[in-house]
């Protein structure tokens, strides 16, 4: 008999974890609990999950130091569930490798759904695998003072190695692929989520603001991903013929700056629903 995977559900409040259990059951994973942080660290020490849920609003330590603590170690993909007040934008300037984003109040579904998604993106190490769109064209491409390696998932400015989430990865190399197309908000996170994404377009603007800061890249000056107002972003550098030597990518600008991207705070998600307090059919 195939052994179930299984899922490191991490929440304080114990009836949103018997909620969750039961329709992660009903979709053929394997649950384990943790009401703290402090337990969600133990128990994650024991058990092999292949994804963990983890609210960041928990009782004796906060959510993203338990994501740090636990990416020290582990490449295990981690979605966090956050309360509806917070601002995501902060959260995720915050993160260190989280893989997605739940709000609460949330669809159990919504939440499997979730959970599908991301365990078929293809990570086996600590070096993700090529992400499914960027298997299409070359692996590695390079640009004027960047180099990004979709085999390796290694990003390199100015020959100095950099690290991004495994999402905001995918995000920049959706946007390398096909330098110099405008890609409005829907598109990437159609290209990039790879569902139906259920919140605030506007994530996109929050990743894309955390891959400049990453890439020293200056959204009133920018170099790399370029702003179209009022439509959603593009790559601005040209891929180098082979062999051709690399400037750095802060060679002086001659373009004209641009506006700030428009970066607001994310508003939380308007939605009606709301997780049940005891699922009717769960899996129906």
């Amino acid at each position: 008999m195939t052994q179930r995977r299984r899922i490191l559900v991490v929440d304080d409040e114990a009836q949103i974890r018997r909620v969750l259990r039961a329709y992660l059951e009903a979709d053929g994973f394997g649950v384990d609990e943790a009401g703290s942080g402090t337990q969600a660290l133990e128990v994650f020490g024991h058990v092999d999950p292949v994804l963990i849920l983890l609210d960041v609003g928990l009782p004796d330590m906060d959510g993203m130091e338990v994501l740090r603590r636990m990416r020290a170690t582990s490449e295990v993909y981690i979605i966090l569930v956050t309360a509806r007040s917070e601002e995501l934008d902060k959260l995720v300037g915050l993160t260190i490798g989280a893989d997605d984003y739940v709000t609460k109040p949330f669809s159990p579904r919504e939440v499997v759904a979730r959970v599908n998604t991301v365990l078929r993106r293809d990570r086996s190490g600590p070096r993700a695998a090529l992400a499914p769109h960027a298997a299409r064209l070359e692996e590695l491409r390079r640009f004027p003072g960047l180099t990004v390696d979709a085999r390796s998932r290694e990003i390199h400015v100015d020959g100095a190695e950099v690290s991004l989430s495994t999402l905001e990865f995918d995000l920049l190399w959706a946007l390398a692929e096909d330098c110099g197309r405008v890609f409005s908000r829907a598109q990437l996170l159609e290209r990039v989520w790879g569902y139906d994404f259920y919140g605030d377009e506007r994530v996109v603007d929050v990743h894309v603001r955390n891959i400049r800061r990453v890439l020293h890249d200056d959204a009133a000056r920018p170099r790399i991903i370029g702003t179209v107002r009022g439509v959603g972003y593009k790559f601005l550098l040209q891929p180098l013929a082979q062999g051709a030597a690399a400037p750095p990518v802060a060679s002086p600008v001659t373009q004209p700056a641009e506006q700030p991207a428009e970066e607001l705070a994310v508003p939380p998600v308007e939605e009606s629903r709301e997780w049940p307090r005891t699922p009717a059919t769960p899996g129906a």
